[in-house]
C-alpha cells in the first residue's frame, strides 16, 4: 500500500522586517517559545545551535503522554528567504517543513508548509484524522505566540 502524503499550509503576517522574522527563527531555542507547553518540547542539541544547511538538532517532546525523541535536519537554508528541515528520526513516516519569508505592507508573511506522512497501513486515515487535529492545535498556538513575541521586536 503507498504512503499517503498530506500537506498542512500556514500563513501568516507579522508586522517586522524579514531580517527580523528570519533571525528570530534562525535561533533554534525559540522554538521553546512557541511551542505549546502541553508538548513537554525540549532541545537536546548543546545551544546555540548555529543554523546552517546539514546541522541535526535533537529534540525530546510528548505526544499523549508517550515520550517522543526527534531529529532534524536542516536540508535547504537561504537567509532571509526561507529554510527547510526534515524529520530523520521521529513520529512521523514523513515530514518535510518548509519555512518561507517574504516582505510585503512594511512586515513579513511568513508560511509554513508541512508536508508529512503518518503510519498505520489500512488505519492510516483514523490516525491521520487525530494527527491532522493535533497539528492544528500546534500550529493555532504557534501562531498566537508569534503574533505576540514578534509583534514587540
Amino acid at each position: 500500500m503507498k504512503k499517503q502524503t498530506h500537506k498542512l499550509k500556514r500563513e501568516t503576517f507579522i508586522p517586522s522586517s524579514i531580517d527580523t522574522i528570519f533571525n528570530f527563527f534562525s535561533q533554534a531555542e525559540n522554538l521553546n517559545r512557541i511551542t505549546p507547553p502541553w508538548l513537554h518540547f525540549k532541545i537536546l542539541t548543546k545551544t546555540p545551535v548555529q543554523m546552517t544547511k546539514g546541522k541535526l538538532i535533537d529534540y525530546s517532546l510528548r505526544l499523549h503522554g508517550i515520550p517522543v525523541r526527534w531529529r532534524s535536519q536542516i536540508i535547504g537554508w537561504d537567509p532571509p528567504h526561507s529554510f527547510v528541515d526534515t524529520q530523520i528520526k521521529g513520529p512521523y513516516t514523513t515530514w518535510i517543513h518548509h519555512h518561507l519569508f517574504h516582505a510585503e505592507n512594511k512586515g513579513t508573511v511568513m508560511q509554513d508548509i508541512v508536508e508529512y506522512a503518518v503510519a498505520g497501513s489500512i488505519l492510516e486515515p483514523i490516525i491521520h484524522f487525530f494527527v491532522r487535529r493535533d497539528l492544528e492545535r500546534i500550529f493555532d498556538y504557534r501562531e498566537k505566540s508569534l503574533a505576540k513575541i514578534l509583534s514587540e521586536l
